[in-house]
């Protein structure tokens, strides 16, 4: 069993080397090259590190995870909209619910443009939280959806000025996916969308 601050400090290892992950991509131009670097890394840090969400043993330490093949059409740097802040709770994969503000939204240039809300978490950590459901959800991914933004995590793809990046090939599954030991925040209702989105994390 691990020591507590040793473990502890293995966690801090990880967060840094997970934000350490997305700086590379924001400062890198935009594409599949990017994409992939970040695939590679995210597959090494779950294979290998003590503060992997995979259990031991789990095959997906070897085989690394799956992906949908990068789509630039998926990529968008969308205006923020902002709205009146307005609290709610994201019930969990397992016991428990977050508690989140709703503070702006974006609006998707796909189908008939739905949108969707961006959260700020209401605790200590602070930072953008963006989850979602989509039409793949249960069949291809995750039935209780996936992240794109959890930036109190490191996930923070960038943003400029008011434009957000939002690039869905980045697209990954809560730690729940991979093992009961982990109950996650789930993407609130007004965050599920009926349109299929094909990449990103895969089951």
């Amino acid at each position: 069993m691990m020591d507590p601050a040793t473990g502890t400090l293995a966690l801090l290892d990880y967060r840094r080397r997970v934000a350490d992950v997305y700086r590379t991509v924001r400062i890198s131009p935009p594409g599949a090259a990017a994409w992939n670097g970040w695939r590679i890394a995210r597959d090494e840090l779950f294979a290998t590190h003590p503060h992997s969400p995979l259990d031991e043993g789990d095959e997906r330490r070897r085989s690394g995870l799956r992906y949908a093949d990068y789509d630039p059409a998926w990529r968008f740097e969308l205006k923020v909209e902002p709205e009146e802040p307005v609290e709610v709770h994201a019930e969990h994969s397992g016991p428990g619910s977050t508690p989140l503000k709703r503070f702006g939204r974006v609006r998707l240039p796909i189908d008939a443009g739905p949108t969707l809300n961006l959260f700020r978490f209401e605790q200590y950590a602070d930072g953008i939280f963006l989850a979602f459901r989509d039409g793949s959800s249960g069949t291809s991914t995750y039935g209780g959806g996936r992240y794109l933004l959890d930036s109190p995590k490191g996930a923070d793809l960038g943003h400029d000025g008011e434009q957000l990046v939002l690039d869905f090939n980045y697209a990954y599954h809560p730690s729940c996916v991979y093992s009961d030991r982990w109950s996650c925040p789930l993407p609130p209702r007004d965050n599920w969308l009926h349109t299929s989105i094909p990449v990103g994390e895969q089951l």
